[in-house]
């Protein structure tokens, strides 16, 4: 990927939100901040906070949120890609490593964000997210991990290094008064 900038610790703006109803063709949920951005600018992935406003439990801390992308993903899903790897994780016990350690500091970073929100965190035991740490279930959320923490998933990074340049025609969305001016390809999480 190229220069695609992160913008951690930055609350999401309305337009943002905005941008992110309009990739998801629904209202997002939870959402926190903007994890990272598209090289065409919009976001990507968001961090949302691990309690839905009715106080149920949201596990998934990193959504990717770029229809493109998601679409892309999918493709690789739909290809045996994830039983391959997580083949590969019975093998491989410095990978089994590296897929743990990915799990261990998203809970970790998940109940930080729960307690500075002054939420309860999730329960003990609750799965992180795609399948961490002992298979791989979700392509989608190991791919928003990674782009979100660089380096800290090697299933994402592995996943993210065969999607093709899903920004090359530019923003998914238009955000403006249009309220429906979404490009649908399809995917999502």
């Amino acid at each position: 990927m190229t220069s695609a900038d992160q913008v951690p610790g930055r609350r999401a703006s309305a337009e943002d939100v905005e941008a992110v109803r309009l990739q998801l063709g629904r209202p997002p949920r939870a959402v926190h901040e903007v994890a990272h951005r598209c090289p065409c600018g919009l976001p990507d992935v968001v961090r949302t906070a691990p309690r839905l406003a009715d106080g149920s439990p949201f596990p998934t801390l990193y959504y990717l949120t770029c229809p493109r992308a998601a679409s892309a993903i999918g493709t690789l899903e739909s290809s045996g890609l994830m039983r391959e790897m997580t083949a590969r994780l019975e093998h491989d016990p410095d990978l089994r490593a590296a897929y743990t350690e990915a799990h261990e500091s998203y809970v970790a970073e998940r109940d930080a964000l729960a307690r500075e929100l002054g939420l309860e965190p999730l329960p003990e035991g609750m799965q992180s997210a795609g399948g961490m740490p002992r298979r791989v279930k979700c392509l989608h959320a190991l791919v928003a991990h990674e782009l979100a923490r660089p380096g800290s998933n090697p299933f994402g990074r592995e996943a993210l290094d065969r999607l093709p340049e899903w920004w090359n025609r530019g923003p998914c969305v238009r955000v403006d008064d249009s309220t429906d001016s979404t490009e649908r390809n399809g995917g999502g999480q």
